[in-house]
């Protein structure tokens, strides 16, 4: 009887052979999760890493490679990419520069470009005319401008811009303003206070002309719709508000108000005993009428008396 014996462990795939389990194998050791995590790191600065431009990056007669600021030797690229990501490299470099930033002087900041305003002798203000609108169809206000420039000089067109409320230093800044500037030389600059709602830019609801033959020149802009009033009636079918309603009056058969209740009377202490009432005053003692004066009378007057008769001798 002959024994036959078949050796296939050459070519045998442990890993993934049948019955096996994938990460069954352990867990791995500190060297190994070092070295595994040294290789990515590797693998990740070849792809955004050019040693070409690296200056402390140096290859040494024996085939080695050297980092000129950590003074270490490498085998291979690989090495020194793993060490440039460590923390002595990554320490040496901040040190490195904060002692080039500390020797080198202060360089002043570059300056910028001035633009020097020109310089022409201003003759006052231009003439105006503004013009209120509102779109028959979707309600939209607008305002036209006019602005007469008669002696404007050759070769210059008017400019205009809108400006925020915070630009400006002439007035405290308002959020709810806005201001449209006009320039021409040798005018002075004017500007109009704008509600500062959103310019409706489309084609037709923003343009400018300038009219070269009467030396006038047009801007229109239209507001934006609020959302929260979209599709507004026109002007025309705008209705007044009714009058609020009356009171109505109550009736006169209604009985009269309640009377208010009388004023009360507070209560005397309990331990005090409570006065008798005061006692009327006494009549007036009755006295007899006084009788009326006797009348007057008059006695008549009174005759001299008869003189004695004389005596008898």
């Amino acid at each position: 009887m002959s024994h036959l014996c078949f050796h296939h462990t050459k070519n045998m795939d442990f890993q993934n052979r049948p019955g096996g389990k994938t990460g069954g194998g352990g867990v791995a050791s500190w060297s190994e999760t070092n070295r595994d995590r040294r290789e990515r790191l590797r693998q990740l600065a070849l792809e955004t890493i050019d040693l070409n431009k690296d200056p402390y990056f140096m290859k040494n007669h024996l085939g080695s490679y050297e980092c000129k600021l950590c003074l270490t030797l490498h085998n291979n690229e690989g090495s020194y990419l793993a060490h440039t990501q460590g923390k002595k490299h990554q320490a040496n470099l901040a040190r490195r520069a904060a002692k080039e930033a500390k020797e080198s002087p202060a360089q002043p900041a570059p300056e910028k470009p001035r633009v020097e305003p020109k310089k022409f002798v201003k003759i006052g203000r231009p003439g105006y005319r503004v013009t209120k609108q509102r779109d028959q169809e979707t309600g939209q206000q607008s305002l036209l401008f006019q602005i007469d420039y008669p002696e404007i000089a050759e070769g210059i067109n008017p400019r205009h811009r809108f400006m925020s409320a915070y630009e400006q230093k002439v007035e405290p800044p308002d959020r709810k303003w806005q201001y449209l500037l006009f320039a021409a030389e040798p005018y002075e600059t004017i500007a109009f206070k704008v509600p500062s709602r959103e310019v409706d830019k489309c084609e037709g609801k923003f343009w400018t002309h300038w009219n070269r033959d009467t030396k006038q020149f047009f801007l229109q802009f239209s507001f934006k719709l609020d959302p929260k009033q979209k599709n507004p009636p026109p002007p025309g079918a705008m209705l007044t508000a009714p009058p609020p309603p009356r009171t109505p009056l109550p009736p006169s058969t209604l009985p009269p108000p309640p009377m208010p209740p009388p004023p009360m009377i507070p209560a005397p202490p309990p331990n005090r005993a409570i006065p008798p009432p005061p006692m009327p005053p006494p009549p007036p003692p009755n006295f007899a009428p006084i009788p009326p004066p006797p009348p007057k009378m008059t006695a008549p007057p009174l005759s001299a008396p008869p003189p004695p008769p004389p005596p008898k001798v």
